[in-house]
């Protein structure tokens, strides 16, 4: 089975900046496109930013010259660098990662995501 475990979350003040990690672990073959997502109570979950294994990168116009996402392919973990922060930045943050992966003694390529960290700015 695969799973992402993702951590860094806490509380910032308006400013600060922070630094969450995502690692994949389990029977991996091959890791795609990693990236984040970010959900506030009562609202759809919403794109972050996304990279691929060439270190193409995508992000949502909101973040843009703020955060940077990057990741180590050899150890299957994406990061998302969040400086000068918001309070409109205040959400839960999950990993999400394209995987081709062993499940039930099968090579099967799936979607994966963590259970989620929460970022808080706030003074």
């Amino acid at each position: 089975q695969v799973q992402l475990v993702e951590s860094g979350g806490g509380l910032v003040q308006p400013g600060g900046s922070l630094r969450l990690s995502c690692v994949a672990s389990g029977s991996i073959f091959n890791v795609y496109v990693m990236g984040w997502y970010r959900q506030a109570p009562g609202k759809q979950r919403e794109l972050v930013a996304t990279t691929d294994r060439g270190g193409n990168t995508n992000y949502t116009d909101s973040v843009k010259g703020r955060f940077t996402i990057s990741r180590d392919n050899a150890r299957n973990t994406v990061y998302l660098q969040m400086n000068s922060l918001k309070p409109e930045d205040t959400d839960l943050y999950y990993c999400n990662a394209d995987v081709l992966g062993m499940v039930e003694f099968m090579p099967r390529r799936h979607e994966y995501w963590g259970q989620g960290t929460q970022v808080t700015v706030s003074s």
